[in-house]
């Protein structure tokens, strides 16, 4: 190793995260982890170990990420599960090349809006069999592995077969989601004795391990065509809902490409719709209009400018966003810097607008869990995954342990609305994965939480870019969240000062202030490559129970030096 080895690495591992060269003093609250193996981050740390195990074990990233989220299902299973959906956006390091994979379900054939009506209902459903749609997870996994995979798929499920057969100790902030949907498990073995399991008390589910094992000798077939199939279509019709061997049978995952704009020399990327990505890239062009660099993080001028971005933003997303195989998204007028020059005149500096309207883009001028991976050789998945609500619909697949999401919830009963309800269509979509890159940094992140994901998307780039953060203290930096569409509510984390929110009040922004580290506001995780140095970043925010892991190098294996 060359004498001037270190010094041009920690030089490059500066400029490129964004580290102050005097760390005393400083607001982040844990460190990044830094290695030259691969790192895997996620919101539980038995899920993160899992992933770097198979690191070890020689898989890749894309092996770690399947198997980080079959664990994360059995430990936090509020907030996925096989029975919802999945999105990826993966950067392969031999090619340079970015994938998405968008793995979100339809709705199955005989739901509409009429069939709807003749139930007496006039909105979807947020629980119960109508509000279930075709779930993509396990597809999704199986296109990812077939792929890109590594290691042997049924490999891949042993650490959640094990978890789920053997038990695990429920963790603090899942302890407390799994007690506040409560209400969607009674008669169900997730509440042993009644209740939500305590912190620290070890749940076990056995019928779990058992779909796990199924999908592990199967593959993804038994899933969509087989033993599981059958059991999702029984719990169906004995619900009284619509969905037919068909619609699972016919179900495909769908390699996209990825959508991206330029925010002050970083491409961020999203996935294109039925996902709400496109509200990010749209919130950074009109970010992009205001020098924020020169104002404080959280100072009134940058979050009051950041806010009003979102609102405009949000009015298009809810006009425009839906499944483009049904309807045309005028995406390429959306993250026009032309567009964003017209909409951004819209933002008074000076007062915040409480209604504001959707654009023409036409014109000529979303409880979820997310992981992120990579691995030694530099290779990145961003994943996302979710059931929606917390346990989805609440319909639980009996004799295999897990629930349907709701994500047909997010239909619109509007006939004329671009996201109606129609047989075989997907929904507006809240999860989203995230890559971004310059010059030989790569970084995928993702930020939970239904519609705080494009917001915070979006802030978390900021603090990169305008505001040189590393991505754990990006991750960790205060944030506000919008849940609505309209009006000046918005909320934000008590951290951003007092005397920051008293001006925001005086410009008219109505403000409700959050814990220090607020779930609201969505945990997350990222990872970065620096490809000049070969070393690897992860950062894991103290929202979530979780941990970026390192994968263990191998100091077991190497021959100790010759005396």
């Amino acid at each position: 190793m060359s004498a001037n080895f270190w010094p041009l690495l920690a030089l490059s591992v500066m400029v490129s995260a964004g580290i102050p060269e005097k760390c005393d003093g400083r607001s982040q609250a844990r460190s990044m982890v830094i290695s030259r193996q691969g790192i895997v981050a996620t919101s539980q740390t038995l899920a993160s170990q899992a992933g770097a195990q198979v690191l070890a074990r020689g898989g890749n990233a894309v092996d770690a990420a399947i198997a980080a989220n079959a664990v994360m299902q059995v430990v936090e299973p509020m907030s996925n599960g096989m029975g919802g959906d999945l999105f990826v956006i993966y950067w392969e390091a031999r090619t340079g090349k970015l994938y998405g994979l968008n793995a979100s379900g339809w709705a199955p054939r005989g739901l509409s809006i009429a069939f709807l009506r003749a139930k007496g209902l006039s909105s979807m459903p947020q629980t119960g069999i109508h509000s279930v749609t075709v779930p993509g997870c396990v597809d999704g996994w199986d296109k990812l592995h077939a792929r890109f995979g590594r290691l042997p798929w049924s490999d891949l499920f042993k650490p959640a077969i094990y978890f789920a057969r053997e038990g695990f100790p429920v963790t603090e902030l899942i302890h407390g989601g799994w007690q506040a949907a409560a209400g969607k498990l009674k008669g169900t073995f997730f509440l042993p004795g009644g209740r939500a399991p305590e912190t620290g008390q070890v749940f076990q589910n056995p019928d779990l391990a058992r779909a796990f094992e199924r999908v592990a000798s199967g593959g993804a077939g038994v899933f969509y065509r087989g033993e599981i199939a059958k059991a999702v279509l029984r719990v169906s019709e004995q619900a009284g809902g619509t969905m037919q061997a068909s619609d699972l049978a016919e179900f495909s995952a769908e390699w996209v490409e990825p959508i991206s704009v330029d925010y002050r020399g970083w491409k961020v990327y999203e996935l294109p719709p039925n996902g709400q990505g496109m509200a990010a890239l749209e919130m950074l062009n009109l970010m992009e209009r205001l020098p924020l660099g020169g104002y404080e993080p959280a100072g009134a001028e940058a979050l009051h400018w950041k806010i009003e971005s979102q609102k405009l933003a949000y009015a298009d997303l809810r006009r425009y966003l839906a499944d483009p195989r049904f309807s045309t998204v005028p995406v390429g007028g959306l993250l026009s810097k032309d567009y964003a020059a017209a909409r951004s005149a819209l933002i008074d500096r000076a007062r915040a607008r409480c209604e504001v309207p959707f654009g023409n883009p036409s014109k000529p001028l979303g409880d979820t869990i997310y992981l992120s991976a990579i691995d030694r050789d530099g290779n990145i998945v961003s994943l996302i995954q979710s059931l929606y609500n917390s346990f989805g619909s609440g319909v639980l697949v009996e004799g295999m342990g897990f629930h349907l999401q709701n994500r047909g919830g997010l239909f619109e009963m509007d006939a004329d609305h671009p996201n109606a309800l129609a047989p075989r269509k997907r929904p507006f979509h809240t999860i989203i994965p995230g890559f971004m890159e310059k010059g030989g940094v790569k970084i995928g992140f993702g930020i939970m939480g239904g519609l705080n994901q494009a917001q915070a998307h979006a802030q978390f780039v900021s603090n990169l870019v305008d505001h040189g953060m590393n991505i754990q203290a990006a991750l960790e930096a205060p944030r506000f969240t919008k849940m609505t569409f309209g009006g000046c509510d918005v909320m934000m984390e008590r951290r951003i000062p007092a005397e920051v929110r008293q001006k925001l009040e005086a410009m008219g922004h109505k403000i409700e202030v959050l814990s220090d580290y607020a779930g609201q506001v969505g945990g997350g995780q990222a990872v970065m490559r620096d490809i000049g140095s070969g070393v690897n970043f992860g950062a894991s925010s103290p929202r979530k129970d979780g941990a970026a892991v390192p994968e263990p190098a191998p100091y077991f294996e190497t021959k100790p030096a010759r005396q």
